[in-house]
């Protein structure tokens, strides 16, 4: 079974990475593509590009067999949908390959709002992790879609290609990104909240520091 999850990473840190083992775990054994995508046009905080976040990101996994890195988001150098990496998932890894992505709370209780999300699930399974502060609640549509394809376990997921809605809760770090850059902009530690081989990257490189000039 192949797992895509997406995010900026930027900078990946630890609590995405014990998701992705938790997730690797629990799926039985299941491959975890962690899969950077463009950095959004705006942000509160300077952000590292894109070469530079899928770097540390290999950095980071390189010594967990269960992760890998997938970059090609990243290598279309435009913007991505969710639908088209789906598809191009599928086609590689054949029609009968469990296959799923997953998402937060957040972003599943604005679900509908995805470009041709109702298709989505023909394409790939849906896991939906719990994100703090963020309770689930989506919308009438979304919502009954979850009705109709919840899966009651995470054994389900390896009896089909795709089709099938996990709730998952993790036992999960609250890290998050925003707070690991603002740490950095203003000279505090960052140690700890990131692995070693990305902090050493963000300390030698001067990475997410505010332009002076």
């Amino acid at each position: 079974m192949h797992v895509m999850l997406g995010g900026t990473f930027d900078p990946v840190h630890n609590g995405h990475l014990r998701m992705a083992v938790e997730l690797h775990e629990r799926l039985e054994g299941a491959r975890i593509r962690l899969m950077p995508c463009h950095r959004p046009p705006h942000r509160d905080q300077p952000g590292a590009e894109g070469a530079t976040r899928l770097g540390m990101l290999r950095d980071a996994v390189a010594e967990e067999p269960g992760l890998m890195v997938d970059s090609r988001e990243l290598d279309q150098d435009r913007v991505s949908y969710t639908g088209e990496t789906l598809q191009q998932l599928r086609s590689e890894l054949g029609a009968e390959t469990p296959l799923a992505m997953v998402v937060g709370t957040d972003a599943f209780n604005t679900f509908d709002q995805w470009r041709g999300w109702m298709q989505l699930p023909e394409l790939a399974h849906i896991i939906v992790v719990n994100r703090p502060g963020f309770p689930l609640a989506p919308p009438e549509l979304v919502a009954a879609m979850l009705q109709e394809r919840r899966a009651a376990e995470a054994a389900e997921l390896q009896r089909s290609a795709s089709g099938s809605i996990l709730v998952m809760e993790l036992p999960l770090l609250e890290i998050a990104a925003t707070e690991v850059r603002s740490r950095a902009v203003a000279g505090r530690s960052i140690r700890y909240l990131v692995p070693d081989a990305v902090w050493r990257t963000i300390r030698d490189q001067g990475l997410y520091r505010l332009e002076t000039g």
